[in-house]
């Protein structure tokens, strides 16, 4: 949530930014109802205070011998109910277009940072780096990863639009297996990298996805629970992040990495017709998260960090991938800074997305009312807060299926999953 003084005082500033993303954002309704309710408050205290004085003054009358019932006594009471009656108008209003101001700036996203690219769409994000172009595969037949997991027998959609409906998948026997390969192996190496491993609800509250941005803008990619105030998260990003809602933290607490495995669930609104085969774009799907709660000073070095430990992964299971540093126009709702991951999928020729490492500073924490406090310094700090994936294992397993396929139509498992498996090829 942005800062509502940031906006009073730099309101061309914030316009621009808004500007520069996609959508349209407009703070002129906020700017008017603040002017309004700043005004209320000032009359309103105003009028308190004369509220104030006459109980003060009435008191010493009465201490000086003037007895209740006397005429200018009782003016004065008559005076003070009446403004009593003010105020019990007035509270309500002030408190009426605080409400109204936080939902209008509930609706607006962060704003990008200095060292995100402006563009309009994705046309516009700028690639930073590529890796392991020499195992790039450069066999022309290779079959997209959806044929390979039929074909082995270890991928089945059938049955789970049986099941369920379109948008699911079920993974049989070494298909499985591979999965919870990579889980165990990604919480692995991000638990050797100082990541805790917590293993939070898949069901949050509606603050919970108010507080990480999900809500109120994006209800509809969600699913939610019919007779409960409870939504399937759609990444460990929300539950671990609200770990520490409405904490005050110490600033040697900081900073707090955490890495959880979830499932995922998504409604994917608009994405209709996209991706609709195969492990890429699914309503439920498994992730290893990467969460950080870091000092404001530092969290754009973490951000660097935190692409590293993702492209860890990468690197290990020998997929070329590359690194995009997103424009305005592309970032997500909370985002001031994002780098994506994209792996190499030789069946379509191009680079997917398979991690996304966001920098939120106190994006989210001011909805959260995450702080901290430094020995020394008066009041509290908001911490900046960032996440990315590590990595999403669908998406990881259809890359594996992909590069590692095999002339004679086995795929060979990375070297590094290996021990996991206990064997070499699927």
């Amino acid at each position: 949530m942005l800062d509502i003084k940031q906006i009073r005082e730099n309101p061309q500033l914030i316009q621009e930014r808004l500007n520069s993303r996609s959508g349209k954002y407009d703070i002129d309704p906020i700017l008017h109802l603040d002017r309004q309710q700043r005004e209320l408050e000032v009359t309103r205290s105003q009028i308190q205070a004369r509220s104030n004085e006459i109980g003060k003054i009435v008191g010493q009358k009465i201490k000086s011998g003037i007895t209740p019932q006397d005429p200018e006594i009782q003016s004065l009471r008559d005076e003070g109910n009446s403004i009593k009656a003010t105020l019990s108008e007035l509270e309500p209003q002030e408190k009426n277009l605080k409400t109204e101001i936080e939902q209008l700036i509930l609706a607006l996203p962060n704003l990008p940072s200095d060292s995100t690219p402006v563009g309009k769409s994705e046309e516009n994000n700028v690639e930073v780096r590529r890796w392991g172009d020499e195992y790039i595969a450069q066999s022309p037949d290779i079959l997209p990863h959806w044929e390979i997991g039929e074909k082995l027998g270890i991928l089945n959609v059938e049955r789970a639009v049986k099941v369920a409906q379109s948008r699911f998948i079920t993974l049989i026997g070494a298909g499985a297996a591979l999965e919870r390969a990579l889980i165990q192996f990604m919480l692995d190496l991000q638990t050797q990298a100082g990541y805790l491993e917590v293993s939070p609800p898949l069901l949050v509250n509606t603050a919970s996805l108010t507080a990480t941005g999900q809500l109120p803008k994006f209800a509809e990619e969600s699913f939610k629970c019919a007779d409960d105030d409870l939504w399937l998260i759609p990444t460990a990003e929300v539950p671990v992040t609200n770990l520490y809602r409405g904490e005050i933290l110490t600033a040697e607490d900081l900073p707090i990495y955490h890495c959880a495995y979830t499932p995922c669930f998504r409604r994917e609104a608009g994405s209709y017709g996209r991706d609709m085969r195969g492990l890429i774009r699914l309503h439920q799907f498994n992730k290893v998260e990467l969460v950080k709660f870091v000092h404001p000073s530092t969290s754009f070095d973490e951000l660097e960090k935190l692409v590293g430990n993702a492209e860890a992964i990468l690197q290990a299971l020998q997929l070329p991938y590359r690194v995009i540093n997103l424009c305005s126009g592309d970032l997500g709702f909370s985002s001031t800074k994002t780098y994506d991951l994209e792996v190499w999928l030789p069946s379509s020729g191009k680079y997917r997305e398979i991690s996304s490492c966001s920098n939120f500073i106190d994006f989210q924490a001011r909805r959260a009312d995450i702080r901290f406090k430094e020995v020394g310094k008066k009041g509290t700090q908001f911490v900046h807060t960032l996440n990315g994936s590590g990595l999403a294992v669908g998406r990881t397993m259809a890359a594996i299926l992909e590069n590692y396929q095999q002339p004679d139509g086995t795929v060979k498992i990375p070297e590094m999953l290996q021990p996991y498996l206990g064997r070499e090829v699927l």
